[in-house]
């Protein structure tokens, strides 16, 4: 179609040029006159180009459409079964992973935990407070002493925590006399002066 518009143009310039300045008026309004018919032919051809295309856009484009609806649909399906199938080990994998994690946390978990109780313990013991053997201990020596003053002479007094059973002359023992500090003087606030 371009070619035919550029033929028509060619015709017209070229009959313009050899028609000379007499019949330019003349010459000039019959070019125009078939520029534009050339111009209405060439415009009238594109119009119908477009509709033709409508039309067969229209009648294969509902089957083109519904062909890709089909593949499309085919694809689907087999990325379902190929997901499916991955998904499932996916899904041992991850449980694989996080059993895996979980072990791991337990046993940091009972690693702090042991070596926490250790510094405790090892604290305590720098302190000087007894531990369970050194309380067991205690209070089986106690049950003994109860069980001798009970065969010795009568009725045993009322079972007393490990820290009363110590005589009060040993608890005296134990604690240094504190010399009592003299009691500084406190000055009393002078009343205010009048102006």
């Amino acid at each position: 179609m371009a070619a035919k518009f550029k033929k028509t143009a060619k015709k017209t310039s070229g009959k313009t040029r050899s028609a000379g300045a007499a019949g330019k008026g003349a010459g000039a309004q019959e070019q125009a006159e078939r520029l534009s018919k050339s111009l209405s032919e060439s415009a009238q051809q594109i119009w119908l180009a477009g509709v033709g295309a409508f039309g067969r856009a229209q009648a294969e484009g509902t089957k083109l459409f519904e062909g890709l609806v089909k593949e499309g649909l085919t694809l689907e399906q087999a990325t379902r079964k190929f997901t499916g199938g991955q998904a499932g080990a996916l899904r041992d994998a991850v449980e694989s992973k996080v059993g895996q994690a979980r072990e791991r946390a337990a046993d940091t978990w009972d690693r702090l935990e042991k070596v926490f109780e250790e510094r405790v313990q090892r604290a305590l013991v720098k302190l000087g407070v007894p531990g369970r053997e050194d309380l067991a201990e205690l209070s089986e020596r106690v049950d003994a002493l109860t069980a001798e003053l009970r065969r010795q002479g009568g009725a045993a007094p009322a079972r007393k925590t490990a820290r009363a059973a110590k005589p009060k002359a040993a608890k005296a023992a134990d604690k240094p006399a504190k010399a009592k500090a003299p009691r500084k003087a406190v000055a009393k606030p002078k009343p205010p002066v009048a102006p």
